[in-house]
């Protein structure tokens, strides 16, 4: 089969090869799955540079979140078993892990309900508890975690403030739904907030930015308000004032999304249902901004990594060279 390899860390443009491979055979409580669409995520490119915290074994196929078939014809989500990843046209996964994909959405599209929704919701509903009613504020809201939890808070009744870098990211924002949108190239991203809530700031803040994306947080939280930290997309983390957290009475909120699969996994199923029937009602639907074929793969994790997609960008191993929509 064909699957793309990583020999050696670095950008995945350079390091990423395809090649080709002989078919995973599946382990001791693992499926071998026909792979329909693998999404893209940010864990992608930083496994490739070697940053990610989960450091697979070289060589290894990235693609961490996939739409797959059982050999038996059943659609199902899953996150691949590294090495053997999703940008492949083969990957194994284990079987108590399997979700059914949502019959309300195509291949790409469930291949992205995954991992951003899945911390998304985690974050807004069991982290945060957000309540109809409340301001959301999420950084990054044309991107692919951003994108997921701007659904998610219109769903819960909430008023969403997105904030976008740059002005195409900013039309993407209103299409999704976001009431507010704040350009943070163009705009003072604390001053126009306040402007918003009309000084009272944001009930809840979705961070998957880090850096200066956090600092401005800390700025705009309400009273009583949560922060809630799912990400560093910006390289930097922060530290920190408690002293301030105290002062302002807000919570810092962390989320790892990963560590459900192994303490609850209960809840895991329990999110996608809600998610899946979310779908069904047409109040979430993943934005895939571009499939792209087999081939296209390491470009287009190349392309996340620098941060000039929006939504998600899906591979299709099934689509024909050429054929990137």
């Amino acid at each position: 089969m064909q699957a793309w390899q990583v020999h050696e860390n670095g950008e995945p443009g350079e390091v990423m090869r395809l090649e080709e491979v002989a078919r995973p055979t599946p382990g001791d409580g693992q499926v071998l799955l026909k792979v329909r669409a693998a999404n893209i995520n940010f864990p992608d490119a930083l496994m490739a540079r070697g940053h990610y915290q989960v450091r697979p074994p070289l060589p290894f196929t990235p693609g961490v979140e996939i739409c797959g078939e059982t050999e038996d014809g059943r659609r199902v989500i899953a996150n691949p078993a590294l090495p053997y990843g999703g940008f492949a046209e083969y990957a194994v996964a284990d079987s108590a892990a399997l979700l059914p994909a949502p019959d309300a959405l195509d291949d790409a599209e469930a291949a992205a309900l995954h991992i951003g929704y899945q911390t998304g919701w985690f974050a807004l509903h069991r982290r945060a508890r957000l309540e109809a009613g409340e301001t959301l504020l999420v950084h990054a809201a044309a991107g692919g975690v951003g994108s997921a939890a701007v659904q998610l808070g219109k769903a819960a009744g909430a008023t969403v403030i997105g904030v976008v870098g740059g002005a195409d990211k900013a039309v993407v924002a209103r299409e999704l739904g976001c009431d507010v949108v704040i350009d943070r190239r163009s705009e003072d991203v604390i001053a126009a907030v306040k402007e918003a809530t009309g000084g009272r700031g944001a009930d809840v803040i979705y961070d998957p930015v880090g850096g200066d994306a956090y600092t401005q947080s800390t700025k705009v939280v309400a009273f009583e308000g949560r922060i809630v930290v799912v990400g560093f997309a910006s390289g930097t983390i922060p530290s920190p004032s408690l002293n301030h957290a105290l002062v302002k009475n807000y919570a810092i909120l962390g989320l790892h999304w990963g560590l459900y699969n192994t303490k609850n996994p209960k809840l895991v199923q329990h999110c996608h249902e809600q998610l899946t029937e979310l779908a069904a009602r047409s109040a979430i639907k993943p934005l895939v901004s571009e499939r792209v074929p087999l081939g296209g793969a390491a470009a287009a994790v190349q392309r996340v990594a620098d941060g000039v997609t929006t939504g998600r960008v899906a591979v299709v191993p099934g689509l024909a060279e050429g054929g990137a929509a």
